[in-house]
């Protein structure tokens, strides 16, 4: 695997790049980042050039100055701004044909944008454990009080609100070793970078009203006992998509990337 680095403004980004074939780009969740994926990246670079980056102020990617900022209408990194930063990615590496575009959680956040802004780089989708939907009135206080919290007191609030809800209650009783991995890649994450991607996603565009207008092959995947998108919500997202095939994963909660 080869690590790669490319300036975009006043940030650095960092992706990985691994295999060879049809470019795969895996887009990884929040508060994570591209070590998530590691187990379909030694599966797929034998028949993919896959492509994992870490999104800004996460992983080996740099935040810029003012990501985490707040008290204005554009606090945080939008989910447009991540999907730019990707398509940067893409030109850095002078990938320029359409690639299959993978996003988990907050990375399908980024694949909507990625369709709506640059529909012409994408080949195929695959939708793991995420939504189409914006957030309530309530889901998005919620994320900038966390915003505030982690600013202040460090990633440890995080850790105790989103471990209980990403693992299914049968991997938290029996896989302690992987309760343990995500535990430890909650805490990897930086404060700042944490806060920027909570403010953005708060303000995500709804795309519920434009999912029969992307008319790519579709994955859709969902945990079958996911909480924070429900398998049936997914079911619904890809009974929108014109070519989408839906699959639920047994014994997974929204970590099914992992479990």
């Amino acid at each position: 695997m080869t690590s790669h680095r490319f300036a975009k403004g006043e940030t650095h980004l960092a992706c990985q790049v691994v295999g060879s074939g049809t470019p795969l780009v895996l887009i990884h969740g929040f508060p994570f980042d591209h070590t998530m994926w590691q187990a379909q990246i030694t599966a797929l670079q034998e028949d993919y050039q896959v492509i994992a980056p870490d999104l800004r102020g996460f992983g080996e990617s740099a935040a810029a100055v003012g990501d985490a900022s707040t008290g204005h209408a554009s606090a945080g990194v939008d989910m447009q701004t991540y999907a730019a930063d990707l398509v940067a990615g893409l030109d850095a590496l002078q990938i320029n044909e359409p690639v299959i575009l993978c996003g988990f959680s907050m990375g399908g956040y980024i694949l909507w944008q990625v369709l709506r802004q640059y529909p012409n780089r994408v080949k195929a989708i695959v939708l793991c454990d995420t939504r189409a939907g914006a957030d309530s009135a309530p889901a998005a206080a919620g994320r900038e009080q966390m915003a505030t919290q982690v600013l202040t007191a460090g990633i440890q609030p995080l850790v105790d609100a989103m471990l209980p809800k990403l693992l299914a209650a049968r991997t938290q009783a029996q896989r302690p070793e992987l309760v343990q991995q995500v535990t430890a890649m909650i805490r990897k994450a930086s404060p700042a970078a944490v806060a920027a991607a909570l403010r953005g996603m708060a303000r995500r565009p709804d795309v519920q009203s434009e999912l029969a207008n992307f008319d790519w092959p579709a994955l859709v995947l969902a945990g079958a006992e996911d909480e924070i998108s429900p398998p049936e919500e997914m079911q619904a997202i890809a009974a929108q998509l014109p070519q989408a095939k839906f699959v639920e994963i047994a014994d997974a909660g929204h970590m099914s990337t992992l479990e």
